[in-house]
């Protein structure tokens, strides 16, 4: 690893960043969004590397996350190649909490292997449909990008939602744990479906998107012997970078290295 000593990197990144850029309705937010997704979620996987229940599914979510990171990579480099002045590294190590657009889903605890699943399955779901609307769209990079993606989570999305119906059509106990896991992160889910500026100027189609969410949720849900939940008070605010106290931490642990010596280059 190569690092740069002088301290006039420190201050110029933090002066940089120290107002979190809104970018609002701007193409690079919507950029930063889908990047912030991959990349939060990614870290929240990795956590589980070499604690998974069984060694094939710990190598299987640790894939998962490494594919999530190249996403991620791939929306950064563009986004910052729009912005400028800045790079994929700054973006994703030197951004405060306030400036990371990620949806509240991602971010959650793993809790056991049960909420872990479901909470990729629920995001894999959604990402997938997102990304079938998003490889027609006349940004050209854009729909490029996520082209590639869909190879990948379409197997994200069928690991998941087999282990989903593996627990929930299971033993008493997998079957409890996996209602227990819906409880908790189901209040999270509607936030995908709540468009932001920047979502609105990349004229994705949200009404569309949850009509087929909701429908393919709720097959998976049956196969697994799981209810989908009633109407409840849906939480919101990452898209615009109002997070939950779990942020602070995924990011203290993220951005140590970048922030420990700003410009390391590996």
């Amino acid at each position: 690893m190569q690092k740069t000593d002088s301290s006039d990197i420190q201050k110029e990144l933090k002066t940089a960043w120290s107002e979190a850029p809104s970018l609002e309705g701007s193409r690079e937010a919507y950029l930063l969004h889908l990047a912030d997704n991959s990349l939060i979620l990614s870290h929240r996987n990795s956590e589980w590397c070499g604690h998974g229940p069984v060694l094939e599914q710990d190598i299987a979510l640790t894939n998962i996350s490494l594919d999530l990171i190249g996403q991620a990579r791939n929306f950064y480099q563009y986004a910052a190649s729009l912005i400028g002045n800045t790079d994929e590294d700054q973006l994703a190590g030197m951004r405060p909490e306030r400036a990371f657009k990620n949806l509240l889903l991602v971010e959650q605890p793993n809790g056991d292997w049960g909420q872990t699943v479901l909470r990729q399955y629920l995001f894999s779901q959604y990402q997938y449909l997102l990304f079938e609307q998003l490889q027609q769209h006349a940004d050209q990079q854009l729909a490029a990008i996520c082209a590639k993606a869909l190879k990948e989570i379409k197997y994200h999305l069928r690991w998941s939602s087999e282990w989903v119906i593996r627990l929930g059509d299971g033993t008493a106990e997998s079957n409890e744990r996996m209602k227990n896991a819906v409880e908790e992160l189901w209040r999270y889910t509607g936030e995908m479906f709540m468009p932001a500026a920047y979502e609105q100027e990349a004229q994705v189609d949200i009404v569309l998107l949850k009509d087929a969410w909701n429908k393919k949720v709720a097959s998976v849900f049956e196969a697994a012997a799981l209810s989908v939940p009633g109407d409840c008070f849906m939480q919101s605010g990452g898209k615009t970078g109002v997070h939950t106290e779990y942020m602070g931490y995924i990011l203290t642990e993220l951005q140590y290295m970048q922030r420990a010596y700003p410009g390391c280059e590996w």
